[in-house]
């Protein structure tokens, strides 16, 4: 195609697609690792910063549930829910028996419900076990083995990569003070009464923020018509993915993240559904130069003009495929 497509239409994908997002974090924790303190990911051999594909996606699903209230984009994976409920709903909707088969009509209505299911795809097979149960003690026994509101797997057409900071980055451990406890007793230090009468901490507690002073990341995205076709994302569904990516981070705000802003996103789109060039060399469109000033320590975006090579609007970076940029 030769012009930017709308999609604005509940019809098939015609098209294979790449993505390439560029975000930055100032002074910010893009996404911590449990496992290390909270600290920023990080590659050990080379430094430089990561961020998981989940992480990206945790914050399209809340863009899409903050901003789409209307049916068919509903979010599967909530924070703090419970999965096995909503594939119940399926089997409630459409008034059938958890027998093991209905679960292809199940995932169907999963898919056109569920926004994230037909998008990145789930596993919706695993749910609570139906039990037998002991009729003269009263009591459940062992599982049958049969997994009620199994709806099937899902494998998405949306498949995101980890991404990657530009540059090693570098952590930095902040010590900051907790000056309000949530029980007086949560330090060694004696609980003090005023003379008003009200129970004042000993002292305070310290504790640790970790963050990056700048870091600039790259990500790439990859969307196949094939699998598309099976779970009924349409070029709607793309048209509000590309949206929702744009927007990543402006409803995502928090003081931990720090300032975290999206400085590029690119729909590569091919003439044909199979393609008509490898995904590494229309991602690799996206060039940025090794050379570096000696002592270069960036802290913003516009330190890397120089050494960025994007692809313009609309440009034809190799034989029957377009660039669209969205940011």
């Amino acid at each position: 195609m030769t012009t930017r497509a709308q999609f604005t239409e509940d019809i098939p994908l015609q098209h294979r697609y790449e993505l390439a997002l560029l975000f930055d974090v100032s002074n910010g924790n893009p996404n911590g690792d449990p496992d290390a303190d909270n600290q920023p990911r990080v590659d050990p051999e080379t430094g430089h910063g990561l961020v998981t594909d989940v992480c990206i996606k945790r914050k399209l699903r809340n863009f899409i549930a903050l901003t789409r209230q209307n049916a068919g984009y509903e979010i599967y994976v909530k924070e703090r829910g419970i999965l096995g409920n909503q594939q119940k709903r399926a089997y409630d909707a459409l008034q059938l028996d958890p027998d093991g088969k209905n679960i292809d009509r199940a995932r169907e209505w999963m898919c056109k419900n569920f926004f994230d299911v037909r998008s990145f795809g789930a596993v919706m097979t695993t749910g609570k076990a139906e039990q037998e149960e002991d009729t003269e003690n009263g009591r459940k026994g062992k599982s049958k083995g049969a997994k009620l509101w199994n709806c099937g797997q899902v494998r998405g057409p949306v498949q995101f990569a980890f991404a990657r900071s530009i540059d090693p980055i570098f952590s930095l451990a902040h010590t900051i003070t907790r000056v309000a406890l949530t029980n007086a007793g949560d330090v060694k230090a004696a609980a003090q009464t005023t003379d008003e009468g009200e129970e004042k901490a000993g002292s305070g507690q310290m504790g640790r923020k970790h963050g990056v002073l700048y870091g600039l990341y790259r990500m790439h995205g990859f969307i196949s018509p094939f699998l598309a076709r099976d779970t009924r994302f349409t070029e709607k569904d793309l048209g509000i993915l590309l949206e929702a990516m744009a927007h990543a981070f402006d409803f995502d705000r928090s003081a931990s993240r720090g300032e975290m802003e999206v400085r590029g996103l690119w729909l590569f789109e091919h003439n044909t559904e199979l393609g008509n060039a490898p995904a590494h060399a229309v991602l690799d469109s996206i060039k940025v130069s090794d050379a570096r000033p000696e002592g270069w320590t960036p802290r913003a975006f516009a330190e890397y003009s120089d050494l960025l090579t994007l692809p313009a609007d609309g440009a034809e970076i190799l034989p029957g495929v377009r660039a669209w940029r969205y940011v």
